[in-house]
């Protein structure tokens, strides 16, 4: 039976909206979910969907969607600030997982052309699937997001002249050089065409677009803008994605980047999931039946020798150890070009057609197994690999004794502020945290930071409680908090406390304690900030800052009004009410002493009128 278009749409959907809720629901991650939707409605499923080789093409724009994105975040100096992990650790990944690969298929008896271009194909891993679980997973500023984004795009151009070379190694090769020339000359003519049109006719019509406030016909330039640029760069023998990364990385210092990157995410994330949807289809399960041992061996042992060569990577890439096993699996699979690569290949008949299915088949699985192995790493590995590292640094009670008047106990974003102003006065602390990765990165900046547990009696005497003045609770953990302030209280009660609270219940828990001097982590920033709105809004500078110890007094009095009764829900509710009742009467009354400054009545009598709750009773 033949579907027309909008069928087809309605399936494609209707999985995406069934499978992936139900994955991210079970833990398993929405780039799993897409996979299982695909496999469920392509031809070894339910067969609602047959022609997979057109999908999988049209999908493939999800990826240039997403690569022109990324170089819209990334101004040509940034990317030449990445020019040593770009070309330094990509190269190095590339040659050392294609050394590792071809030397294994040799191995196993395999003509060493074709050892060679399955293992330089094997080489490419998943820009989709890596980088959107770094998405997913909020990674992509870490050191190991950062590291695979570099080799991952070294990867993109290392595909052209994989390509390039097959020919080579097939039967024809007559005047293949002759033309390798000219297609190099032909690529840097439009590399060349495209920076100049970026700054002399892209951004002048981008601006003319945009003064006819058609925001649909500035989506619709956007769409056409990446899609000309990918087929520009395809004539000529690169990839669409890597040539729209070109493009998005000219734009990115331009002012319409914003506008561009809000018009087409929905475009970029719908393709995504479709081009997820298209590789579970793909997956021919006819050969996995036909040979399912060779399969299953071959898929396993070239994520464990990938997986094994990014873990030995890694240590020279500069990614902490408790984040090397990560960032080995999500570069572990194999990439959408190993599908271009294995398909030429077989065209200028370096290996056979069945080969080549053979291939595809274990680069398709690899792909499918990365959220799996992320599963088993998040649920199994990863607790294990931080238990491991904690054992392996000295004991607690290896620090030698310390006599710093302060102790700090945790040192995450909220705690290094304040260690970073003690020691910009000069006055020592001794920090405590309980994160590997954290403390050897501030040891590299000069950091004296103790690893271990502040929670436990005896290393918080070794780190000088018995003489220290002052400890500063910033614990990220509300419950290692509370268990911290608890010990040092019956062990230490000399030992004045200050505390960090995450929300107003772990302060009323702080304050059932003991502790009276509390600050919430996020309270003075967002009043801050909200007086720089109010200044942006056209309020007097003084004025505004007045409005905001004004609303700082009022709060600070209602949640002092309301801890008595913070256990019970209903008397609570009723004076959080009455709080915002005297807070709308307050800035009524500013609003009327205002107003009679304004017809006349002077500084005086508007200071006369000031509210009386700008003090906390």
């Amino acid at each position: 039976m033949e579907h027309s278009l909008l069928l087809n749409g309605l399936i494609y959907l209707t999985a995406a909206v069934l499978a992936v809720p139900l994955a991210k629901r079970l833990g398993l991650g929405a780039v799993l979910g897409y996979l299982l939707a695909g496999i469920a409605i392509g031809p070894w499923g339910l067969r609602l969907i047959e022609n997979v080789e057109d999908i999988l093409h049209f999908s493939e724009f999800g990826v240039v969607l997403l690569l022109f994105m990324i170089g819209l975040e990334l101004d040509p100096k940034r990317l030449w600030s990445l020019r040593r992990p770009i070309f330094g650790w990509g190269s190095a990944q590339l040659a050392a997982c294609s050394a590792v690969l071809t030397l294994a298929a040799l191995l196993l008896g395999v003509d060493w052309r074709t050892a060679l271009i399955a293992a330089l194909g094997l080489s490419l891993s998943s820009t989709a699937i890596a980088l959107a679980t770094l998405q997913e997973r909020n990674l992509k500023s870490t050191p190991a997001g950062s590291a695979a984004f570099a080799i991952l795009l070294l990867q993109d151009i290392a595909a052209i002249p994989m390509i390039a070379i097959i020919p080579l190694l097939g039967v024809a090769v007559a005047g293949s050089a002759g033309h390798g020339w000219l297609g190099a000359l032909k690529v840097l003519a439009v590399i060349a065409a495209l920076i100049f049109s970026s700054r002399h006719l892209l951004r002048p019509l981008l601006r003319v677009i945009a003064k006819t406030e058609l925001r649909e016909i500035f989506t619709a330039f956007a769409l056409l803008l990446v899609i000309a640029i990918g087929l520009l760069m395809q004539s000529v023998g690169m990839s669409m994605a890597l040539g729209s990364f070109l493009a998005g990385v000219l734009l990115a210092d331009s002012e319409y980047r914003h506008a561009l990157e809000t018009d087409l995410e929905p475009f970029k994330g719908l393709l995504m999931g479709l081009f997820f949807i298209a590789v579970g289809m793909s997956v021919d399960f006819g050969v996995l039946l036909a040979q399912p041992r060779l399969v299953l061996a071959l898929v396993a042992g070239f994520l464990t020798l990938k997986i094994g060569v990014l873990v030995l990577l890694s240590q020279r890439f500069q990614i902490a150890r408790g984040q090397r096993l990560l960032f080995a699996i999500l570069l572990s699979q194999g990439g959408e070009f190993a599908f271009v690569v294995f398909g030429a290949a077989a065209t200028a008949k370096v290996f056979a057609p069945a080969t080549a299915s053979l291939l595809v088949v274990v680069v398709t699985l690899s792909m499918v197994g990365t959220p799996l192995l992320l599963l088993l790493y998040d649920q199994l590995l990863a607790p294990r690999l931080r238990q491991l590292l904690r054992q392996r640094r000295r004991p607690d009670d290896a620090i030698a004794p310390q006599d710093n008047p302060v102790i700090i106990a945790g040192f995450g974003r909220f705690g290094q502020i304040i260690g970073r102003l003690l020691f910009a006065n000069r006055i020592k602390a001794t920090v405590l945290d309980h994160d590997p990765d954290q403390i050897e990165l501030l040891r590299k900046f000069g950091f004296k930071v103790f690893y271990g547990d502040p929670t436990r009696r005896d290393l918080l005497h070794a780190a000088g409680a018995g003489s220290a003045r002052l400890l500063v609770v910033a614990i990220d953990d509300v419950d290692d908090s509370l268990a911290l302030v608890d010990m040092a209280r019956r062990n230490f009660p000399q030992l004045q406390i200050l505390a960090r609270a995450r929300n107003v219940s772990h302060y009323y828990d702080l304050m059932d304690r003991g502790v009276t001097i509390i600050e919430r982590e996020t309270f003075e920033a967002a009043l801050q900030l909200g007086g720089q709105v109010l200044q942006q809004l056209g309020v007097d500078a003084q004025r505004a800052q007045q409005l905001v110890q004004q609303f700082r007094a009022h709060n600070l009095k209602t949640l002092l009004a309301v801890y008595p009764y913070y256990q019970d829900q209903e008397q609570m509710m009723s004076m959080v009410k009455q709080g915002r009742q005297e807070l709308e009467e307050m800035f009524a009354r500013d609003a009327e002493a205002l107003r009679r400054e304004a017809a006349g009545g002077g500084v005086a009598d508007a200071a006369a009128d000031a509210p009386a709750a700008v003090e906390p009773r």
